[in-house]
């Protein structure tokens, strides 16, 4: 099976369905390697009552004060 790629480089696989992934591997002189990549299955889905105990019981809290912050992202 031969393929053209069109004007936005994109070529078409016969097998491929919409929303795979795949690992592009260039192995030299024109030669590529596709490999189809699974999705892995979600654990558990998060009820919106699950998420918003989770943020009160845990509410972001940063390391260090404004002032730290400033310092390590500011030029002298």
């Amino acid at each position: 099976m031969t393929t053209k790629a069109d004007s936005k480089k994109r070529v078409v696989l016969t097998g491929a369905k919409p929303g795979d992934i795949y690992d592009v591997q260039e192995q030299g002189e024109g030669r590529y390697l596709l490999v189809r990549l699974q999705r892995p299955e979600p654990k558990h889905k998060m009820s919106r009552e699950d998420c918003l105990r989770a943020m009160d019981e845990y509410p972001v809290r940063f390391a260090m004060t404004w002032e730290e912050l400033k310092s390590l992202t500011r030029e002298p």
